[in-house]
């Protein structure tokens, strides 16, 4: 699976605006500012997985599943007519 940067603006703009909504009205401008650089380099470098890998990866554990019950079924099978 890949993982891909956090680079989704609407998503990173919604961060920020929560952020932003409940700083103290007594920041300045210049504590704002700096807090919200940090937030979003601190967004951007983290590897983030997407929802539709993550999809992806239990449709192929959901395959994988099914296939291992249906050797586990094929080898009591064979087991049992060698008995």
């Amino acid at each position: 699976m890949t993982t891909s940067r956090f680079d989704d603006s609407a998503a990173l703009e919604n961060v920020i605006a929560a952020i932003t909504a409940i700083l103290p009205p007594q920041f300045s401008q210049d504590i704002k500012n700096n807090l919200i650089a940090s937030v979003r380099t601190t967004l951007e470098n983290m590897d983030i997985v997407t929802r539709s890998e993550i999809e992806v990866q239990e449709a192929m554990l959901q395959r994988a599943s099914e296939k291992i019950a249906q050797l586990e079924a094929r080898i009591e099978q064979l087991e049992s007519t060698n008995d």
